[in-house]
């Protein structure tokens, strides 16, 4: 080889393009090669800034990141493998991944990953291996690894795994290998696994499984040919319960053996009344094996002259811990400020491998007598309604909705000024009595003019009888105001008491 060749030789290996050369900038206190970053054990919270677009293999093990920002990976789109194992991942937002289309590993092993939302992989159309092991999860929801049509691997083990439904494998078609020992199943659909088709290893052990019924298909699935799926040690799978199959191994449990007793419910009672505002437990007893699952629905009535359809639950009512809520042994239904919208019928249902049981409950309204009383306020220009008003310090007036709310009030306001507005109109018109003049000689005082001259204040107090009305005498012929009726001065009298209100008024003498 001539001289200098070797030199040639690396500069031309360095000017492949399939060998990036060193990134130019670095994320701090992290190591940079070719197209791999290495941030492991740093003690970081976030993905550092600064990662090289053009990184291959990013390492971000052994931190304390506990989020993936939005669009933090939205700039390494040439990503194949990612490692995020032991951070402290408590979530995976939707479309997390999109920009990893490349991506052939992802390795989360070791968070604290409680659930997994659909669309949590959405854009990993290349992804081959998924660890997920050493999480928190409880439960795989439907459709949940749709979008990984060309995952080979798929670790769950050492989770906390209770619920596997049957749509949470669907899109896997490619899988090989499914690992979901060391969790707490108890039981597995057959429907669970149908999308597997490439499957060729299942490993299943150290489950507390429940060895009833809905696991006969399991045992007779390993004994055709599915034991081919299964390694010598994945073949013990072992019952928990009953205890009478305690420690003894599902396929050395005949078929006979594996059983379901069907749930019975009980509702006592049947049919309850409530007040408004009250708040409402009803409690449904089921018993079978496996232990029911028991949920209560409210039952939509059918409209007259409409067919009669399946009872439905009724939008806006489910939420946690009231109706809907479901649980196993006993379900409790929680009703809380009951308004006349809870009143109808409600169904109790249990159901296990077994079967289901319903039970019907009527729940009546009582309206209270005070609110039954109260008149309606009359509607400006509509139909009288003839439905009790609730007061507006009322339970009654606090459960209704805020539109209805605001009507009462406006009602009431309007009632208000109504009655404030009678009551002038009255003062008003006694008054106008009071001032108009009254007939003749009404309310007149005439006595003898026999004085010289005109009262003071202080001589007609001197001036009273013995039973303190005072005597005075009317100057007639001197008028202070416009003159009355002639009437009343031609008939002259006299009185000891007081004057009511002349029709005209005179100079007052001594």
């Amino acid at each position: 080889m001539a001289p200098g060749a070797p030199a040639l030789l690396l500069l031309s290996l360095l000017s492949l393009p399939g060998l990036p050369p060193l990134a130019a900038g670095c994320p701090t206190a992290c190591r940079c090669y070719s197209a791999t970053v290495e941030c492991g054990a740093l003690r970081l919270r976030v993905v550092p800034p600064g990662i090289p677009p053009g990184t291959q293999t990013l390492f971000l093990q052994d931190n304390s990141i506990a989020r993936l920002e939005p669009g933090i990976l939205a700039s390494l789109a040439s990503l194949r493998h990612l490692y995020l194992h032991n951070n402290s991942l408590h979530a995976l937002e939707s479309g997390a991944f999109r920009a990893q289309s490349r991506l052939l590993e992802l390795a989360l092993t070791g968070n604290r990953l409680r659930g997994l939302r659909v669309g949590a992989f959405a854009g990993l159309a290349q992804l081959r291996v998924l660890y997920l092991a050493g999480n928190q999860l409880v439960q795989l929801l439907d459709f949940t690894f749709l979008h990984l049509q060309r995952l080979q691997e798929l670790h769950l083990q050492e989770n906390s795994i209770e619920l596997l439904e049957d749509q949470a494998l669907a899109g896997l078609s490619s899988l090989a290998l499914l690992d979901l020992s060391r969790n707490q199943l108890g039981t597995i659909s057959r429907e669970a696994l149908q999308p597997l088709a490439s499957l060729q290893v299942l490993r299943l052990t150290e489950n507390p499984w429940r060895c009833d019924c809905a696991l006969h298909w399991l045992g007779a699935w390993i004994k055709e040919g599915g034991q081919r799926l299964l390694s010598s040690r994945d073949k013990k799978i072992l019952c928990a319960e009953p205890p009478r199959l305690a420690l003894q191994s599902l396929l050395e449990v005949s078929g006979s053996s594996l059983i379901c007793i069907p749930p019975s419910v009980h509702v006592e009672p049947l049919e309850m009344t409530a007040n408004l505002g009250e708040d409402l437990r009803v409690a449904c007893q089921a018993s079978g094996y496996p232990q029911p699952l028991v949920t209560w629905r409210k039952v939509a009535q059918p409209r007259e002259g409409a067919p009669r359809a399946q009872a439905q639950p009724e939008a806006g009512w489910w939420r946690p811990g009231g109706l809907g809520a479901s649980d196993t042994g006993s379900g409790m239904l929680f009703l809380t400020n009951i308004t006349l919208a809870h009143a109808g019928k409600y169904e109790c249902e249990a159901s296990n491998a077994g079967g289901a049981a319903r039970v019907p409950f009527q729940l009546l309204v009582n309206v209270s007598r005070q609110q039954q009383l109260a008149p309606p306020p009359p509607p400006a220009g509509g139909p009288v309604s003839h439905e009790p008003l609730p007061e507006a310090g009322s339970m009654a007036f606090r459960a209704l909705g805020l539109a209805t709310q605001t009507a009462i009030a406006a009602a009431i306001a309007l009632l208000t000024l109504t009655a404030l507005l009678l009551a002038t109109m009255i003062c008003r018109r006694r008054r106008r009595r009071k001032k108009a003049p009254g007939p003749p000689g009404e309310g007149a005082l005439f006595v003898n003019d026999y004085s010289d001259g005109p009262c003071t204040f202080a001589q007609l107090e001197e001036l009273r009888d013995e039973r303190g009305h005072e005597m005075f005498v009317i100057d007639r012929s001197k008028p202070l105001f416009a003159e009355g009726p002639a009437e009343a001065a031609e008939a002259p009298g006299v009185s000891q008491g007081l004057p009511l209100q002349a029709p005209s008024a005179y100079e007052i003498h001594c």
